[in-house]
């Protein structure tokens, strides 16, 4: 024993003077700093507020001929190099014109309190669903049995008296019956949840509750059912958002604090599940990386594994503060401040409904043409220059930050980080590209996806917007994609699937789709965040 001992002695001492030089350099040098060359220069575009407009009109009216008239063409230069064929935005049609201009009237109604005048117009203007019918209304929900029509009192008494006989088939079918022709009782949802889950069949009780949920999301009993089985089921963070959800939506609810409780109780189990799950690698990282060095001699290895585990110990918080920083450095963000106001009124009042306070929200706009945007754990979204110029609304703006901020709210980022730092101690999310690049293209799962969406949906309810602000954005990038698929279908699956699931959504949850769409704000914005792309690619082209 002794001998084996002994000859263990030299790869331990390995270990011990890897962990000793990786915890020095971690000392010596701020976590994610680490560059082996110099760190890009931070590209930002400054610009001047424009003389302003004589009124209102004349504003909207610009924005209009912008965006539908070609720019004239720039006299061409002496001596220039080829330049590559850039795709131009067709013009406007007058019939777009039109649809248009009444989108800006009714919401100049809307905002003014007048709702009705404005709903009216919002469906003249906009197309029924291709597949669904928004016409559906919501029943009323029912609590009592004795409620029940003579039909559903029997499926009732059938699904108890099968419990009683602790029969599954005679139990299943009758509440599947109840739940699908009467979804406006309550308790059948909830008795087929918990019944679905004595026999194994999770999954299936958590998707029954879910579209309860959805149909009746102000129903605290519905809901309480559907943070036990997720909180059952593992699924804290999600359980905690629900949970926090109620709370912020029904406020006037007298359990609104006991949902809040609730929110912060399964948000600490979550906490301590996943910093238990880190901690527990911490020792194999550092042997795994101290390792490394044993053999190549590089100070990599070790400082790949302490490093990321330090900054996953850290919280969501710290792995977003860090790598905005590095993003802004590398990727440059535009400075003009009625496009970082816009864009940050919408964040905030997206994020003051999402349910999650202990997030510091901030919004950057890059000066990229592609609409794309991504967030990073802890509450930063960067948007593209080009999102903006290439949305038709505030709403489906508004949609798209949603459904990013909704990947931060679930903490699907951070996630799937710690999930790469168990597996592989992370050494891929490393400066100089390899953290930034990481973790702007995290492959969301189809489920993260779709409850991105889910939420996102819901966030721009909450806040007023038309509900089918992301499902026209999905439709937007359809009709953009042509050849080449934008850049955010490249990270985020799009389709028609996608397109007919948030249609579905909306009907299911009796969403508002005449609500606020923002045409001529945004037409504002629009035509400014063109300019700023054009003067930068006109900058690029002179170098």
């Amino acid at each position: 024993m002794k001998r084996i001992w002994k000859s263990l002695l030299p790869a331990w001492k390995w270990v011990l003077l890897s962990a000793a030089t990786s915890i020095l350099i971690i000392l010596t040098q701020p976590i994610l700093s680490l560059l082996s060359q110099e760190p890009a220069a931070s590209t930002t575009i400054e610009t001047t507020k424009p003389s302003p407009e004589t009124t209102k009109v004349q504003k909207l009216g610009e924005a209009l001929q912008r965006s539908s008239t070609p720019e004239a063409p720039k006299p061409t230069p002496e001596v220039s190099e080829p330049k590559k064929p850039s795709v131009q935005e067709p013009p406007l049609s007058p019939e777009e014109i039109t649809r248009q201009l009444k989108f800006i009237e009714a919401d100049r109604l809307y905002l003014a309190g007048k709702i009705p005048e404005a709903e009216k117009i919002y469906r003249q203007v906009k197309q029924p669903f291709a597949k669904t019918s928004d016409n559906q209304q919501r029943k009323a929900a029912i609590l009592d049995p004795t409620q029940l029509s003579p039909g559903g009192k029997v499926y009732w008494r059938e699904s108890e008296a099968g419990i009683a006989q602790k029969l599954q088939t005679k139990t299943l079918v009758p509440l599947q019956l109840l739940v699908e022709q009467y979804p406006e009782f309550i308790p059948g949802h909830i008795r087929y949840a918990e019944v679905l889950k004595q026999y194994d069949r999770t999954k299936e009780a958590l998707d029954i509750l879910e579209r309860a949920s959805s149909l009746y999301p102000d129903q605290p009993e519905l809901i309480k059912a559907r943070i036990t089985a997720l909180a059952g089921d593992k699924k804290w963070m999600e359980a905690s958002l629900a949970a926090r959800q109620f709370a912020i939506l029904n406020p006037k609810d007298p359990q609104a604090p006991e949902f809040t409780k609730l929110a912060e109780e399964n948000l600490n189990r979550y906490k301590s599940y996943t910093q238990g799950e880190v901690r527990g690698n911490v020792i194999g990282n550092i042997i795994t990386g101290a390792l490394g060095y044993a053999v190549t001699g590089s100070l990599l290895g070790p400082f790949s594994a302490l490093d990321s585990t330090i900054m996953l110990l850290q919280g969501e918080k710290a792995i977003g503060e860090s790598v905005a920083k590095q993003a802004k450095k590398q990727l440059g963000v535009i400075i003009d401040e009625d496009i970082l106001a816009y864009v940050n009124e919408i964040g905030q009042k997206l994020a003051k409904v999402g349910g999650r306070d202990e997030f510091k929200y901030e919004f950057f706009v890059i000066p990229e043409e592609s609409l794309n945007a991504f967030a990073l754990p802890g509450g930063k979204i960067f948007i593209n220059a080009g999102a903006i110029a290439k949305t038709n609304s505030e709403a489906e703006l508004a949609g798209l930050m949603g459904h990013e901020l909704s990947h931060v709210l679930l903490s699907h980022g951070f996630q799937l980080v710690s999930q790469g730092n168990l597996i592989s101690n992370v050494t891929q999310y490393l400066p100089l590209g390899g953290t930034i690049g990481q973790l702007f293209a995290l492959s969301y799962s189809r489920d993260m996806e779709r409850q991105a969406d889910n939420l996102g949906t819901r966030l721009i309810v909450a806040t007023g917007y038309a509900a089918d602000g992301l499902r026209n954005l999905m439709v937007t990038l359809e009709k953009q994609q042509k050849n080449a698929p934008p850049s955010w279908l490249s990270s985020h699956p799009g389709g028609s699937e996608r397109v007919s699931y948030l249609e579905n959504l909306i009907t299911r949850s009796n969403y508002n789709r005449y609500a606020y769409e923002g045409v001529g704000r945004h037409l504002e914005i629009k035509a400014r965040a063109k300019k700023l792309l054009e003067e930068k690619k006109a900058r690029e082209e002179k170098k």
